[in-house]
Protein backbone atom coordinates (compact mmCIF):
# COMPACT_ATOMS: atom_id res chain seq x y z
CA UNK A 1 0.00 0.00 0.00
CA UNK A 2 0.79 3.57 -0.48
CA UNK A 3 0.52 6.47 1.95
CA UNK A 4 0.70 10.28 2.29
CA UNK A 5 0.94 12.36 5.32
CA UNK A 6 -0.87 15.52 5.84
CA UNK A 7 0.53 18.16 8.64
CA UNK A 8 -1.34 21.09 9.32
CA UNK A 9 0.31 23.70 11.35
CA UNK A 10 -2.61 25.87 12.37
CA UNK A 11 -2.83 28.75 15.61
CA UNK A 12 -4.43 26.36 18.16
CA UNK A 13 -2.47 23.21 17.62
CA UNK A 14 -0.88 21.18 14.37
CA UNK A 15 -3.10 18.02 13.44
CA UNK A 16 -0.91 15.51 11.31
CA UNK A 17 -3.10 12.92 9.31
CA UNK A 18 -2.46 9.78 7.65
CA UNK A 19 -4.15 9.07 4.13
CA UNK A 20 -4.07 6.27 1.80
CA UNK A 21 -4.38 6.78 -1.96
CA UNK A 22 -8.14 7.28 -1.82
CA UNK A 23 -8.00 10.10 1.09
CA UNK A 24 -9.55 7.61 3.40
CA UNK A 25 -8.33 8.50 7.09
CA UNK A 26 -5.93 5.52 8.39
CA UNK A 27 -5.34 7.72 11.78
CA UNK A 28 -5.10 11.22 13.08
CA UNK A 29 -3.60 13.06 16.21
CA UNK A 30 -3.86 16.78 17.43
CA UNK A 31 -1.71 18.49 19.61
CA UNK A 32 -2.03 22.03 20.67
CA UNK A 33 -0.41 24.85 22.09
CA UNK A 34 -0.86 28.10 23.29
CA UNK A 35 -0.84 31.77 21.70
CA UNK A 36 0.81 34.80 23.49
CA UNK A 37 -0.31 38.44 23.41
CA UNK A 38 2.17 40.43 24.94
CA UNK A 39 0.04 43.89 24.51
CA UNK A 40 -3.01 44.59 23.14
CA UNK A 41 -3.28 44.06 19.18
CA UNK A 42 -0.11 41.67 18.96
CA UNK A 43 0.01 37.91 18.66
CA UNK A 44 2.94 35.53 18.81
CA UNK A 45 3.90 31.95 19.29
CA UNK A 46 7.22 30.10 19.71
CA UNK A 47 7.98 28.08 16.32
CA UNK A 48 10.06 25.03 18.65
CA UNK A 49 6.10 24.47 19.93
CA UNK A 50 5.07 23.92 16.72
CA UNK A 51 7.96 21.31 15.80
CA UNK A 52 7.24 19.64 19.17
CA UNK A 53 3.74 19.11 18.06
CA UNK A 54 5.18 18.19 15.00
CA UNK A 55 7.24 15.53 15.76
CA UNK A 56 4.56 14.45 18.60
CA UNK A 57 1.85 13.84 16.27
CA UNK A 58 3.86 12.38 13.59
CA UNK A 59 5.45 10.07 15.96
CA UNK A 60 1.63 8.82 17.46
CA UNK A 61 -0.13 8.93 13.94
CA UNK A 62 2.83 6.30 12.85
CA UNK A 63 2.97 4.26 15.64
CA UNK A 64 -0.64 4.13 16.32
CA UNK A 65 -1.62 2.98 12.28
CA UNK A 66 0.41 0.05 12.17
CA UNK A 67 1.51 1.58 8.90
CA UNK A 68 5.23 0.81 7.78
CA UNK A 69 7.00 4.31 7.77
CA UNK A 70 8.48 3.11 4.77
CA UNK A 71 4.87 3.35 3.07
CA UNK A 72 4.44 6.55 3.29
CA UNK A 73 5.73 8.01 0.17
CA UNK A 74 5.15 11.31 0.71
CA UNK A 75 4.52 14.33 3.08
CA UNK A 76 2.35 17.70 2.11
CA UNK A 77 2.90 20.84 4.75
CA UNK A 78 0.12 23.30 5.78
CA UNK A 79 -0.21 26.34 8.14
CA UNK A 80 -1.16 29.13 9.72
CA UNK A 81 0.50 31.94 6.53
CA UNK A 82 2.05 35.53 7.06
CA UNK A 83 3.83 34.46 10.14
CA UNK A 84 7.31 35.82 10.86
CA UNK A 85 10.08 33.15 11.45
CA UNK A 86 13.99 34.46 12.16
CA UNK A 87 16.71 31.85 12.56
CA UNK A 88 20.16 33.01 13.30
CA UNK A 89 23.49 31.70 11.19
CA UNK A 90 23.01 28.85 13.49
CA UNK A 91 19.23 27.59 12.79
CA UNK A 92 18.14 28.95 16.01
CA UNK A 93 15.32 30.81 16.18
CA UNK A 94 16.09 34.77 17.35
CA UNK A 95 12.54 35.54 18.40
CA UNK A 96 9.02 34.27 19.31
CA UNK A 97 7.10 33.96 15.78
CA UNK A 98 4.74 37.15 14.94
CA UNK A 99 2.04 35.47 13.60
CA UNK A 100 -0.46 36.11 11.24
CA UNK A 101 -3.51 38.22 13.32
CA UNK A 102 -1.14 40.45 15.03
CA UNK A 103 -1.98 44.00 14.44
CA UNK A 104 1.56 46.25 15.49
CA UNK A 105 2.90 47.15 11.84
CA UNK A 106 0.63 50.07 10.85
CA UNK A 107 3.64 52.05 10.86
CA UNK A 108 5.38 49.37 9.06
CA UNK A 109 2.78 49.24 6.47
CA UNK A 110 2.71 53.19 5.29
CA UNK A 111 6.50 52.92 5.19
CA UNK A 112 5.84 50.49 2.72
CA UNK A 113 3.49 51.72 0.38
CA UNK A 114 6.16 55.15 1.05
CA UNK A 115 8.73 53.66 -0.46
CA UNK A 116 7.34 51.24 -3.04
CA UNK A 117 4.15 53.33 -4.00
CA UNK A 118 0.98 52.02 -2.70
CA UNK A 119 -0.47 51.80 -6.56
CA UNK A 120 3.42 49.52 -7.84
CA UNK A 121 2.75 47.31 -4.54
CA UNK A 122 -0.47 46.16 -5.55
CA UNK A 123 0.68 45.75 -9.11
CA UNK A 124 3.54 43.51 -7.76
CA UNK A 125 1.93 41.53 -4.69
CA UNK A 126 -1.21 41.84 -5.95
CA UNK A 127 -2.79 43.35 -2.13
CA UNK A 128 -1.87 46.61 -0.45
CA UNK A 129 0.70 46.82 2.39
CA UNK A 130 -1.05 45.00 5.41
CA UNK A 131 -0.65 44.60 9.02
CA UNK A 132 -0.66 40.69 9.11
CA UNK A 133 1.61 40.16 6.17
CA UNK A 134 4.75 39.47 6.53
CA UNK A 135 6.73 41.89 4.86
CA UNK A 136 5.25 44.94 7.87
CA UNK A 137 6.82 42.40 10.47
CA UNK A 138 9.99 42.12 9.30
CA UNK A 139 10.00 45.91 8.73
CA UNK A 140 8.60 46.51 12.31
CA UNK A 141 12.00 44.05 13.36
CA UNK A 142 14.22 46.01 11.48
CA UNK A 143 12.57 49.85 13.26
CA UNK A 144 12.25 48.22 16.61
CA UNK A 145 14.57 45.26 17.60
CA UNK A 146 17.77 45.86 15.37
CA UNK A 147 19.43 43.55 17.52
CA UNK A 148 17.45 40.70 16.41
CA UNK A 149 17.19 41.95 12.64
CA UNK A 150 21.26 42.04 12.64
CA UNK A 151 21.16 38.20 14.11
CA UNK A 152 18.71 36.68 11.58
CA UNK A 153 20.52 34.50 8.45
CA UNK A 154 16.93 32.80 7.54
CA UNK A 155 13.28 34.38 7.30
CA UNK A 156 10.60 31.14 7.28
CA UNK A 157 6.91 30.93 7.66
CA UNK A 158 5.72 28.57 9.60
CA UNK A 159 5.50 25.52 7.89
CA UNK A 160 8.35 26.07 6.17
CA UNK A 161 10.20 26.33 9.22
CA UNK A 162 8.70 22.69 9.98
CA UNK A 163 9.89 22.29 6.59
CA UNK A 164 13.62 22.73 7.06
CA UNK A 165 13.46 21.07 10.45
CA UNK A 166 12.41 18.26 8.43
CA UNK A 167 14.36 17.92 5.68
CA UNK A 168 17.17 21.16 6.21
CA UNK A 169 16.11 23.00 3.49
CA UNK A 170 15.39 26.63 3.17
CA UNK A 171 11.55 26.79 0.85
CA UNK A 172 8.82 27.97 0.45
CA UNK A 173 5.82 27.67 -2.44
CA UNK A 174 3.98 30.30 -4.12
CA UNK A 175 0.70 30.18 -2.27
CA UNK A 176 2.15 30.61 1.49
CA UNK A 177 4.72 32.97 -0.46
CA UNK A 178 2.27 35.06 -1.89
CA UNK A 179 1.06 36.31 1.67
CA UNK A 180 4.61 37.38 2.55
CA UNK A 181 3.96 41.06 0.08
CA UNK A 182 7.57 39.84 -1.14
CA UNK A 183 6.27 37.72 -4.01
CA UNK A 184 5.65 39.35 -7.86
CA UNK A 185 2.45 37.28 -7.87
CA UNK A 186 1.75 37.57 -11.30
CA UNK A 187 5.41 36.13 -12.31
CA UNK A 188 4.87 33.69 -9.29
CA UNK A 189 8.80 34.57 -7.64
CA UNK A 190 10.37 37.25 -5.55
CA UNK A 191 10.16 40.67 -6.61
CA UNK A 192 13.49 41.98 -7.00
CA UNK A 193 12.00 45.69 -6.89
CA UNK A 194 10.23 45.11 -3.38
CA UNK A 195 12.83 43.76 -1.73
CA UNK A 196 15.46 46.35 -3.16
CA UNK A 197 13.40 49.22 -1.66
CA UNK A 198 12.53 47.66 1.18
CA UNK A 199 16.17 47.38 2.00
CA UNK A 200 15.62 43.04 2.93
CA UNK A 201 18.30 41.15 1.41
CA UNK A 202 16.87 38.30 -0.47
CA UNK A 203 19.51 35.76 0.60
CA UNK A 204 17.27 35.53 3.37
CA UNK A 205 14.72 34.01 1.65
CA UNK A 206 14.36 30.32 0.71
CA UNK A 207 13.83 28.82 -2.52
CA UNK A 208 9.82 29.19 -4.18
CA UNK A 209 8.41 26.35 -5.55
CA UNK A 210 5.41 24.88 -7.03
CA UNK A 211 2.58 23.14 -4.40
CA UNK A 212 2.70 19.99 -5.51
CA UNK A 213 6.80 19.68 -6.38
CA UNK A 214 9.26 18.24 -3.82
CA UNK A 215 11.44 20.24 -2.20
CA UNK A 216 13.21 18.10 -0.01
CA UNK A 217 13.15 14.77 2.11
CA UNK A 218 13.42 13.81 5.69
CA UNK A 219 16.84 13.61 7.82
CA UNK A 220 17.66 10.92 9.79
CA UNK A 221 17.69 13.46 12.53
CA UNK A 222 13.71 14.28 11.85
CA UNK A 223 13.17 10.47 11.26
CA UNK A 224 14.49 9.39 14.46
CA UNK A 225 12.27 12.49 16.37
CA UNK A 226 9.36 11.66 14.46
CA UNK A 227 9.16 8.12 13.52
CA UNK A 228 8.88 8.80 9.42
CA UNK A 229 11.57 7.07 7.57
CA UNK A 230 14.90 9.12 6.43
CA UNK A 231 14.17 10.29 2.57
CA UNK A 232 10.63 10.55 2.51
CA UNK A 233 9.60 13.44 -0.06
CA UNK A 234 7.93 16.60 1.45
CA UNK A 235 6.13 18.53 -1.20
CA UNK A 236 5.55 22.19 -1.45
CA UNK A 237 2.31 22.24 0.29
CA UNK A 238 0.29 25.11 1.02
CA UNK A 239 -1.23 28.03 3.00
CA UNK A 240 -4.07 26.70 5.01
CA UNK A 241 -6.21 28.41 2.96
CA UNK A 242 -4.94 27.20 -0.08
CA UNK A 243 -4.61 23.68 1.32
CA UNK A 244 -8.19 23.85 1.93
CA UNK A 245 -9.05 24.56 -1.18
CA UNK A 246 -7.50 21.64 -2.80
CA UNK A 247 -9.28 19.73 0.20
CA UNK A 248 -12.54 20.73 -0.81
CA UNK A 249 -11.81 20.46 -4.47
CA UNK A 250 -11.82 24.16 -5.23
CA UNK A 251 -9.58 23.79 -8.23
CA UNK A 252 -11.00 25.16 -11.02
CA UNK A 253 -13.35 28.19 -12.33
CA UNK A 254 -16.13 28.78 -10.44
CA UNK A 255 -15.85 26.62 -7.51
CA UNK A 256 -15.54 28.88 -4.16
CA UNK A 257 -15.33 27.65 -0.61
CA UNK A 258 -16.29 29.79 3.10
CA UNK A 259 -14.38 28.37 5.85
CA UNK A 260 -14.65 29.56 9.64
CA UNK A 261 -11.98 28.99 11.77
CA UNK A 262 -10.02 31.25 14.01
CA UNK A 263 -10.35 33.10 11.01
CA UNK A 264 -12.89 33.28 8.32
CA UNK A 265 -12.72 32.96 4.64
CA UNK A 266 -14.27 33.35 0.79
CA UNK A 267 -11.98 31.92 -1.30
CA UNK A 268 -12.73 31.76 -5.02
CA UNK A 269 -10.33 29.82 -7.74
CA UNK A 270 -9.60 31.80 -11.04
CA UNK A 271 -7.30 30.45 -13.89
CA UNK A 272 -6.87 34.21 -14.71
CA UNK A 273 -5.03 36.68 -12.54
CA UNK A 274 -7.84 38.76 -11.38
CA UNK A 275 -6.57 42.09 -8.59
CA UNK A 276 -9.19 44.28 -6.62
CA UNK A 277 -7.62 47.78 -7.23
CA UNK A 278 -9.32 49.02 -4.51
CA UNK A 279 -7.10 46.51 -1.94
CA UNK A 280 -10.19 44.91 -0.13
CA UNK A 281 -9.68 41.31 -1.40
CA UNK A 282 -6.57 39.50 -1.37
CA UNK A 283 -4.96 37.47 -4.90
CA UNK A 284 -2.52 35.03 -4.35
CA UNK A 285 -0.95 32.19 -6.66
CA UNK A 286 -3.04 29.22 -5.46
CA UNK A 287 -1.52 25.64 -5.06
CA UNK A 288 -2.49 24.84 -8.88
CA UNK A 289 0.22 25.40 -10.94
CA UNK A 290 0.00 28.20 -13.05
CA UNK A 291 -3.62 29.51 -11.51
CA UNK A 292 -4.47 31.81 -8.49
CA UNK A 293 -7.24 32.34 -6.31
CA UNK A 294 -9.17 35.60 -4.42
CA UNK A 295 -10.15 35.37 -0.91
CA UNK A 296 -11.81 37.61 1.74
CA UNK A 297 -10.84 37.28 5.01
CA UNK A 298 -12.40 38.08 8.72
CA UNK A 299 -10.44 38.25 11.45
CA UNK A 300 -12.20 37.34 13.99
CA UNK A 301 -14.59 34.60 12.70
CA UNK A 302 -14.15 31.43 14.96
CA UNK A 303 -12.14 33.37 17.32
CA UNK A 304 -15.18 35.45 18.26
CA UNK A 305 -17.46 32.13 19.18
CA UNK A 306 -14.26 31.02 21.19
CA UNK A 307 -14.04 34.18 23.23
CA UNK A 308 -17.38 33.65 23.85
CA UNK A 309 -17.76 30.42 24.61
CA UNK A 310 -14.56 31.20 27.14
CA UNK A 311 -16.04 34.39 28.61
CA UNK A 312 -19.85 34.04 28.40
CA UNK A 313 -20.82 30.60 28.14
CA UNK A 314 -19.72 29.25 31.83
CA UNK A 315 -22.95 27.43 32.02
CA UNK A 316 -23.20 25.38 28.79
CA UNK A 317 -19.43 24.54 29.43
CA UNK A 318 -20.45 22.97 32.43
CA UNK A 319 -23.72 21.74 30.76
CA UNK A 320 -21.67 19.81 27.79
CA UNK A 321 -19.36 18.57 30.10
CA UNK A 322 -21.72 16.36 32.07
CA UNK A 323 -23.84 15.46 28.89
CA UNK A 324 -20.05 14.52 27.56
CA UNK A 325 -20.45 16.79 24.35
CA UNK A 326 -18.62 19.64 22.99
CA UNK A 327 -19.89 22.73 24.12
CA UNK A 328 -20.20 24.09 20.98
CA UNK A 329 -23.09 21.27 20.18
CA UNK A 330 -25.05 23.45 23.28
CA UNK A 331 -24.20 26.71 21.57
CA UNK A 332 -25.46 25.56 18.72
CA UNK A 333 -29.12 24.40 19.77
CA UNK A 334 -29.13 27.45 21.58
CA UNK A 335 -28.79 29.83 18.96
CA UNK A 336 -30.93 28.16 16.56
CA UNK A 337 -33.97 28.42 19.12
CA UNK A 338 -33.00 31.97 18.80
CA UNK A 339 -35.11 34.33 15.39
CA UNK A 340 -33.37 35.73 12.84
CA UNK A 341 -31.55 38.69 13.64
CA UNK A 342 -31.47 38.02 17.49
CA UNK A 343 -33.98 40.24 18.82
CA UNK A 344 -32.10 43.46 17.18
CA UNK A 345 -28.80 42.32 18.71
CA UNK A 346 -25.60 42.88 16.08
CA UNK A 347 -22.35 41.75 16.58
CA UNK A 348 -18.93 43.32 14.57
CA UNK A 349 -16.57 40.57 15.10
CA UNK A 350 -13.18 43.03 14.48
CA UNK A 351 -11.83 41.74 17.83
CA UNK A 352 -7.99 41.29 16.00
CA UNK A 353 -9.06 44.24 13.81
CA UNK A 354 -10.19 43.50 10.29
CA UNK A 355 -9.32 42.78 6.37
CA UNK A 356 -12.00 42.79 4.57
CA UNK A 357 -13.31 44.55 3.13
CA UNK A 358 -11.98 47.78 5.57
CA UNK A 359 -8.39 47.11 6.02
CA UNK A 360 -8.34 48.47 9.66
CA UNK A 361 -6.20 47.44 12.45
CA UNK A 362 -7.96 49.63 14.79
CA UNK A 363 -11.38 48.25 14.70
CA UNK A 364 -12.37 46.34 17.39
CA UNK A 365 -15.32 43.70 18.70
CA UNK A 366 -19.18 45.79 18.79
CA UNK A 367 -22.17 44.72 20.49
CA UNK A 368 -25.01 46.79 19.34
CA UNK A 369 -28.44 47.20 20.09
CA UNK A 370 -27.67 45.06 23.45
CA UNK A 371 -31.08 45.16 25.60
CA UNK A 372 -31.94 44.13 29.45
CA UNK A 373 -33.73 41.10 27.46
CA UNK A 374 -30.85 39.78 25.66
CA UNK A 375 -29.55 36.67 27.59
CA UNK A 376 -26.93 33.94 26.31
CA UNK A 377 -28.52 32.39 23.28
CA UNK A 378 -29.43 35.85 21.91
CA UNK A 379 -25.63 36.59 22.43
CA UNK A 380 -24.19 33.68 20.81
CA UNK A 381 -26.29 33.82 17.41
CA UNK A 382 -25.44 37.56 16.89
CA UNK A 383 -21.91 36.66 17.32
CA UNK A 384 -22.45 33.68 14.46
CA UNK A 385 -24.60 36.39 12.28
CA UNK A 386 -21.90 38.93 12.83
CA UNK A 387 -19.09 36.86 11.63
CA UNK A 388 -21.72 35.33 8.45
CA UNK A 389 -22.67 39.26 7.60
CA UNK A 390 -18.73 39.70 7.45
CA UNK A 391 -18.20 37.08 5.25
CA UNK A 392 -21.03 38.16 2.88
CA UNK A 393 -19.22 41.58 2.70
CA UNK A 394 -16.33 39.17 1.17
CA UNK A 395 -18.34 37.99 -1.29
CA UNK A 396 -20.37 41.30 -2.17
CA UNK A 397 -16.31 42.32 -3.48
CA UNK A 398 -16.16 39.11 -5.67
CA UNK A 399 -19.05 40.32 -7.52
CA UNK A 400 -17.73 43.21 -7.92
CA UNK A 401 -14.43 41.95 -9.47
CA UNK A 402 -17.24 39.50 -11.89
CA UNK A 403 -15.44 36.12 -10.16
CA UNK A 404 -18.63 33.78 -9.99
CA UNK A 405 -18.99 31.29 -7.32
CA UNK A 406 -21.24 29.00 -9.12
CA UNK A 407 -20.90 26.25 -5.59
CA UNK A 408 -19.77 27.06 -2.46
CA UNK A 409 -18.38 24.67 0.29
CA UNK A 410 -18.32 24.71 3.57
CA UNK A 411 -15.49 24.10 6.17
CA UNK A 412 -13.12 24.53 9.01
CA UNK A 413 -14.55 24.22 12.68
CA UNK A 414 -17.97 26.34 12.07
CA UNK A 415 -18.72 24.56 8.44
CA UNK A 416 -19.75 21.48 10.61
CA UNK A 417 -22.48 23.51 12.77
CA UNK A 418 -25.46 22.82 10.67
CA UNK A 419 -26.92 26.10 12.27
CA UNK A 420 -24.12 28.29 10.85
CA UNK A 421 -24.57 26.30 7.47
CA UNK A 422 -27.77 27.29 7.09
CA UNK A 423 -27.12 30.99 7.88
CA UNK A 424 -24.58 31.19 5.65
CA UNK A 425 -26.54 29.85 2.93
CA UNK A 426 -29.94 31.85 3.36
CA UNK A 427 -27.58 35.53 3.50
CA UNK A 428 -25.57 34.33 0.36
CA UNK A 429 -28.61 33.64 -1.00
CA UNK A 430 -27.21 29.82 -2.07
CA UNK A 431 -26.58 25.90 -2.15
CA UNK A 432 -24.32 25.58 0.28
CA UNK A 433 -22.49 22.05 0.34
CA UNK A 434 -19.99 19.81 2.76
CA UNK A 435 -17.36 17.68 2.00
CA UNK A 436 -17.24 13.99 3.32
CA UNK A 437 -14.19 14.48 4.63
CA UNK A 438 -13.57 16.70 7.57
CA UNK A 439 -9.46 17.28 7.36
CA UNK A 440 -9.79 20.04 5.09
CA UNK A 441 -6.12 21.88 4.89
CA UNK A 442 -4.22 18.09 5.98
CA UNK A 443 -6.42 16.22 3.00
CA UNK A 444 -5.60 19.28 0.53
CA UNK A 445 -1.32 18.79 0.93
CA UNK A 446 -1.82 15.29 1.34
CA UNK A 447 -3.54 15.36 -2.13
CA UNK A 448 -0.21 17.35 -3.46
CA UNK A 449 1.72 14.81 -1.73
CA UNK A 450 0.24 12.30 -3.96
CA UNK A 451 0.71 14.75 -7.06
CA UNK A 452 4.30 15.39 -6.42
CA UNK A 453 5.48 11.51 -5.31
CA UNK A 454 3.27 10.36 -8.83
CA UNK A 455 0.08 9.21 -7.87
CA UNK A 456 -1.82 11.41 -9.76
CA UNK A 457 -0.43 13.38 -12.59
CA UNK A 458 -2.25 16.68 -11.53
CA UNK A 459 -3.78 18.29 -8.95
CA UNK A 460 -6.94 18.57 -10.35
CA UNK A 461 -7.60 14.44 -11.24
CA UNK A 462 -6.79 14.16 -7.84
CA UNK A 463 -9.39 16.02 -6.65
CA UNK A 464 -11.86 14.25 -9.06
CA UNK A 465 -10.57 11.08 -8.24
CA UNK A 466 -11.20 11.43 -3.76
CA UNK A 467 -13.22 14.45 -2.82
CA UNK A 468 -16.82 13.35 -2.54
CA UNK A 469 -19.55 16.06 -1.22
CA UNK A 470 -21.56 15.59 1.56
CA UNK A 471 -24.83 17.43 2.39
CA UNK A 472 -26.37 20.04 0.67
CA UNK A 473 -28.31 23.33 2.14
CA UNK A 474 -30.80 25.32 0.33
CA UNK A 475 -31.33 29.00 1.31
CA UNK A 476 -34.77 30.66 2.06
CA UNK A 477 -35.83 33.70 0.02
CA UNK A 478 -37.78 34.63 3.13
CA UNK A 479 -35.28 34.54 5.30
CA UNK A 480 -32.46 36.09 3.03
CA UNK A 481 -34.84 39.07 2.50
CA UNK A 482 -35.09 38.92 6.95
CA UNK A 483 -31.25 38.89 6.68
CA UNK A 484 -30.85 41.46 4.39
CA UNK A 485 -32.46 44.06 6.61
CA UNK A 486 -30.01 43.51 9.69
CA UNK A 487 -27.18 42.76 7.37
CA UNK A 488 -27.91 46.82 5.81
CA UNK A 489 -27.56 47.96 9.22
CA UNK A 490 -24.63 45.87 9.84
CA UNK A 491 -22.58 47.37 6.92
CA UNK A 492 -23.11 51.19 8.26
CA UNK A 493 -21.99 50.28 11.93
CA UNK A 494 -18.52 50.36 10.43
CA UNK A 495 -18.65 53.51 8.72
CA UNK A 496 -20.19 55.35 11.87
CA UNK A 497 -17.73 53.97 13.78
CA UNK A 498 -14.29 54.20 11.79
CA UNK A 499 -13.21 57.61 13.31
CA UNK A 500 -14.00 56.47 17.26
CA UNK A 501 -12.51 53.08 16.41
CA UNK A 502 -8.70 55.12 15.61
CA UNK A 503 -9.58 57.26 18.90
CA UNK A 504 -9.82 54.40 20.95
CA UNK A 505 -6.80 53.14 19.84
CA UNK A 506 -4.58 56.45 20.40
CA UNK A 507 -6.13 56.47 23.91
Amino acid sequence: MEYVLGIDIGTSGTKTVLFDKDANVIASHTIEYPMYQPHNGWAEQKPEDWWNAVAGTCKEVVSKSGVDAKEIKGIGLSGQMHGLVMLDKDNQVIRPSIIWCDQRTAKECEEIEAKVGRERLIEITANPALTGFTASKIMWVKNNEPENYAKCAHILLPKDYIRFMLTGKYATEVSDASGMQLLDVPKRDWSDEVLEKLGIDKTLLGKVYESPEVTGTVTDEAAALTGLNPGTKVVGGAGDNAAAAVGTGVVKDGRAFTTIGTSGVVFAHTSKISIDPKGRVHTFCCAVPGAWHVMGVTQGAGLSLQWTRNNICTEEMNQAKAEGVDPYYIMDKEADSVAIGSERLLYLPYLMGERTPHLDPNARGTFFGLSAMHKRPHIIRSVMEGVSFSLMDCLSVFGEMDIKADSMIACGGGGTSKVWRKMLSDIYNCEISTIDSKEGPALGVAILAMVGTGMYSSVEEACDAVIRKGTTTAPDADNHERYMKFYDIYRKLYISNKENFAKLAGL
